[in-house]
């Protein structure tokens, strides 16, 4: 459901609860007016401002449907009813008469229409409270109450079943249906949602099966061939679609489906890469050190690949053999929600003449196109034994073109 489509039934609403109110407030008015001046004997000034609400505010309504300006219309019935509450309540018995509560309906109907309305209606009656208890002082008093002695009690009884009649028939039957409708958004919302994330989580694990597909024909293909160099280019692929694949089946197999925690990934491929360089006597030993760090799809899956290639590199070119080594990961997340990866060996390591650009090496050049993916800067820190790298990089929070 769009926004317009959204506003258009609130609005409609709206008009519908400003018309019942005003339909159903004019009527018990002009019968309040006629039981006050036939059966409770009230001449003067009540029933008068009761008869001229009912047919004002009618006349009003009426309008509407002429000019369809319900913002007019509302206020219009909202200012007659406050002069009209006000001076009843004035003539009933000021601060002790029951009518005052229609003023607090008034405030409650603003508060229904809008907030603005509401606080302003709000600031208007707090107002007219005071005025009405300042008429309670005998030195201020400019009114009388002009209710009979022995029909008080039945006026008061009338005043309270007028306002409760408004409040429980009207405004309250208005806020549960309101209540229904939005719990029933809620219930069908929630539904669209877990059947996206069930979706969702079908195609990441469509995606995971597909790689692991990509993943078994590039094995058996290394197989049917006998040169060195292409066999190792095939397995070096092969663990790149392998890291992809990591990052879409851990996607699936977590509740979070936007986000995953990078230390078990990082962990995983890289015991992984050592098993499938190495074997499984493998010397080489692996520090990882990576906090509760969770990251989004667009940014797990290049700092992935990239971490793919620098382990790969360490372990192919670093480590000869049945050397000893260690292979070294540090990811933090910096105050200014940058991240830093230290990644690096302790192993030979390569001259500092040897760059991205004049080397035929594909890792290489992956390591640095992944960190440009990546919105980031990598150093190499020559302070330390073997090769190491220094990456500083944003979470990307949209999708990329991918590293060439």
């Amino acid at each position: 459901m769009n926004d317009s489509h959204v506003d258009q039934e609130r609005l409609k609403d709206k008009v519908s609860l400003i018309l019942k109110v005003n339909y159903v407030s004019s009527a018990l008015s002009l019968i309040f007016a006629a039981i006050c001046y036939f059966g409770l004997n009230i001449k003067q000034i009540i029933p008068v401002i009761f008869v001229a609400f009912g047919i004002c505010n009618l006349l009003n309504t009426w309008a509407f449907h002429k000019y369809k300006n319900i913002t007019t219309t509302y206020n219009i019935s909202s200012i007659m009813a406050l002069i009209s509450a006000l001076i009843i309540t004035l003539y009933s018995g000021g601060i002790n008469s029951p009518f005052i509560f229609t003023l607090a309906l008034i405030v409650f109907a603003g508060y229904v229409t809008t907030k603005r309305y509401g606080q302003v209606y709000l600031i208007l009656v707090f107002c007219l409270v005071l005025l009405i208890f300042l008429q309670s002082i005998p030195d201020l008093s400019i009114t009388e109450n002009i209710i009979p002695e022995g029909s008080k009690d039945l006026f008061n009884l009338l005043s309270v079943l007028f306002s409760m009649f408004l409040l429980g028939n009207i405004f309250g039957k208005n806020l549960l249906k309101t209540h229904h409708a939005l719990y029933r958004s809620k219930k069908e919302l929630t539904a669209q949602m877990e059947e996206k994330e069930t979706l969702l989580k079908e195609v990441h694990h469509r995606v995971k099966n597909n790689l692991q597909t990509v993943s078994s024909l590039l094995s058996l293909q290394s197989r049917n061939v006998e040169e060195a160099r292409m066999k190792t280019l095939l397995k070096s692929t092969q663990n790149r679609v392998i890291s992809m694949a990591m990052v879409h089946e851990m996607l699936y197999m977590r509740n979070d489906i936007t986000q995953i925690e990078y230390k078990s990934y990082v962990q995983e491929l890289s015991e992984y890469l050592i098993r499938s360089i190495k074997g499984l006597d493998s010397k080489v030993q692996l520090k990882i050190d990576i906090p509760d760090i969770k990251l989004g799809i667009d940014t797990a899956i290049p700092l992935g690949l990239l971490i793919n290639e620098a382990v790969t590199n360490a372990l192919k070119y670093g480590f000869a053999d049945e050397e000893e080594g260690e292979i070294y990961i540090v990811l933090n997340k910096e105050l200014d929600k940058q991240y830093v990866l230290n990644i690096g060996d302790n192993g030979k390591g390569f001259p500092e003449t040897i760059t991205h650009k004049n080397s035929k090496s594909l890792g290489l050049k992956l390591i640095h196109n992944l960190t440009r993916q990546l919105k980031g800067t990598i150093q190499r820190d020559v302070s330390k034994k073997g090769t190491n790298y220094i990456i500083r990089f944003h979470e990307i929070t949209q999708q990329l073109h991918p590293a060439v």
